[in-house]
């Protein structure tokens, strides 16, 4: 079985799409295509049924999957243990996490820590579904969830707390909210479909002040965590945000500030196999050394 095949099998398993394994593998559509099709033909049946909404994987396709997952897993790990200096603090780190965070939190203080250690070099990949680490997509996920995963090690990292913000424009239009029961003369944004992680309870601020259990219906819905604060800057409504992305933001106000939404608790994630790393560990100090300085 050529080996070739068997990784571009892999990576369009996992993408459903042959259009997305194409931007994944800086390969052409046609190209992966012949490959997937020899592979069928070498082995003689049949990977995928292909559908409207993608591909989707056959029993035998899913079999050959698990076995080639399994494979290109513990081929990961032998190439970072067999590549790590563990005792030198350099080496390519790749950091995963949600947009939101990833953006406005965790991007800005990288530079310090490249400072501290030129020897390493990093690369954030944002994205609001978690990657694969045993595949090494990313050496370290900052998660919103405790991993289920019994081959990675895992630290709670901080809880993501939520309040009501509105825009200054807007509230000195509108009023400033004295208690629960005025915000119902208020406009309000809520997430949208697909709501991003971190988003816990995300209707929350609806039914705060409400009766029986029932919501406000919101203007706006908007399925991005960055879109939501924009909405909130531009004079939209009011709108439930994380204390990371409003903090120091200079046009927007904490909305009765004693009213606390439900918390999103993160974890600082990693495959056994980075264990006492020294770039991973330099890391996991750092990030923790910047959480204890800033007040979520």
């Amino acid at each position: 079985m050529d080996w070739d095949k068997l990784k571009i099998f892999h990576t369009v398993a996992e993408a459903s799409s042959f259009t997305k394994a194409s931007t994944i593998l800086n390969l052409s559509q046609s190209a992966i295509s012949r490959q997937i099709q020899s592979l069928e033909n070498e082995l003689k049946i049949k990977l995928f049924e292909r559908h409207a909404r993608g591909l989707v994987l056959t029993d035998n396709g899913k079999y050959l999957f698990k076995t080639a997952h399994d494979i290109i897993s513990k081929l990961k790990d032998v190439e970072a243990t067999l590549s790590n200096e563990k005792d030198k603090i350099t080496g390519k780190l790749t950091v995963t996490t949600v947009v939101s965070f990833g953006t406005t939190w965790l991007t800005p203080r990288i530079q310090e820590f490249m400072s501290l250690h030129p020897g390493i070099e990093v690369e954030l990949i944002f994205d609001d579904k978690e990657l694969d680490l045993s595949t090494r997509q990313a050496d370290i996920g900052i998660w919103m969830r405790r991993p289920k995963q019994l081959n990675y090690i895992q630290k709670k990292f901080v809880n993501f707390n939520y309040h009501i913000y509105g825009s200054n424009n807007y509230l000195e239009k509108h009023g400033y909210p004295k208690n629960t029961q005025d915000l119902n003369k208020h406009h309000f944004i809520t997430y949208g479909r697909g709501a991003p992680s971190p988003v816990f309870n995300p209707d929350w601020a609806l039914k705060l002040g409400v009766k029986d259990n029932k919501k406000r219906k919101p203007v706006m819905r908007v399925n991005s965590v960055y879109g939501l604060l924009l909405a909130v800057q531009s004079g939209v409504g009011l709108a439930a945000l994380p204390d990371y992305i409003a903090h120091n933001v200079s046009n927007i106000t904490k909305v009765l500030p004693n009213q606390e939404g439900p918390n999103t608790e993160t974890h600082f994630v990693y495959p056994e196999s980075l264990k006492n790393v020294a770039r991973v560990t330099a890391f996991r100090n750092f990030l923790f050394s910047k959480v204890s300085e800033w007040q979520f």
